[in-house]
């Protein structure tokens, strides 16, 4: 009975930790597209990018959920497309829809070091995945391209704070003492 205890225990303690996060854009709204994503939107560092809200219909430039998408503007570079997180974050990836002759990769990087790089993702009118084919924790997110205004990207998706700050495994630890504790007692 205890060890189903502590099991079930372990299983609460850590899934505040395993926490998807979805930005669908759909909450940004204005008097028409082009609006700039605000500095801070979904708890990230957008200030350094260029990125702008798109929310009505346009072809190639489909939706994967909502109306909302992100999409950057003409003559953009890659440092434009950068989004950073306020902590080490595992960054899962964002669906993309677009003109053919885009194509678009992330570019993961760790305390200024590239870690990671995706695969390239040809685009085409229909929405697809581009998994960041990294499980490691990353701080900032690159979304390189040579064509960066051919193209949108929707449903940005991240698991956030991955690494337990470390008061939260003191204390995770502590009631695996008492855990432990309780069950010498009874033993």
């Amino acid at each position: 009975m205890i060890r189903h205890f502590a099991a079930a225990a372990a299983l609460a303690l850590c899934a505040p930790f395993a926490s998807a996060t979805v930005l669908s854009f759909d909450d940004i709204v204005g008097a028409n597209d082009y609006l700039a994503i605000p500095a801070s939107y979904g708890g990230l560092d957008w200030s350094g990018s260029a990125w702008s809200v798109l929310t009505t219909e346009q072809s190639p430039y489909t939706a994967h959920s909502g109306s909302g998408r992100v999409t950057m503007g003409w003559g953009s570079d890659d440092a434009a497309s950068t989004i950073r997180f306020n902590a080490p974050t595992v960054f899962d990836g964002a669906w993309f829809a677009g003109y053919g002759e885009a194509t678009v990769r992330f570019d993961l990087y760790f305390e200024g070091s590239l870690v990671a790089s995706s695969t390239t993702l040809s685009l085409s009118d229909t929405p697809s995945f581009l998994d960041a084919g990294w499980d490691g924790a990353v701080d900032t997110v690159v979304v390189s391209s040579p064509l960066h205004a051919f193209y949108v990207m929707d449903d940005f998706s991240y698991v956030a704070s991955p690494v337990p700050e470390p008061g939260a495994l003191a204390l995770m630890l502590a009631g695996f003492g008492v855990v432990a504790g309780v069950a010498r007692r009874r033993a």
